[in-house]
């Protein structure tokens, strides 16, 4: 983890190890500034969560990890830093990847004068009422806002 924040050109701090080990041990997942602060809860003089904060912008300002802003303003920080979308299911408030195989390809052009430099894809997903079955076959409600 020391080389992973060193080659980042980030200085090397106890609490930065401490979160960088949290974030980094479980592999690719999505956490909020939050959802880290209650795993550092547990740990003997855990950060606060002032510097879970910092720190996860300083690793997302270095590509450490990748900042995504949803609804409402939460933003969720993902550890898989290279191109991917997202599913969001809203009501258990879980970001999680789109199986590779599922992602549709886009042909969009750029403004002239202008390249693409990523394309974000964050698809809400709701729990439908038990026992309800939409006509859709793309699983989409017609009756909802586009």
């Amino acid at each position: 983890m020391r080389d992973k924040l060193e080659q980042a050109g980030l200085r090397v701090t106890r609490q930065r190890m401490m979160i960088a080990n949290l974030l980094f041990a479980k592999g690719d997942r999505h956490v909020t500034a939050e959802g880290l602060y209650a795993e550092a809860s547990v740990i003997p003089y855990p950060p606060s969560l002032a510097t879970i904060y910092n720190t996860l912008r300083d690793f997302a300002d270095k590509g450490l990890v990748r900042e995504i802003a949803l609804y409402g303003g939460k933003v969720w920080f993902d550890t898989q830093t290279g191109p991917h979308f997202h599913f969001y299911l809203e009501d258990r408030e879980e970001l999680f990847d789109i199986p590779e195989s599922m992602i549709p390809s886009f042909d969009i052009p750029a403004p002239a004068g202008m390249r693409i430099a990523g394309i974000d894809v964050v698809i809400k997903l709701e729990r439908l009422p038990e026992g309800m079955i939409l006509d859709a076959p793309d699983n989409r409600d017609k009756s909802a806002h586009p």
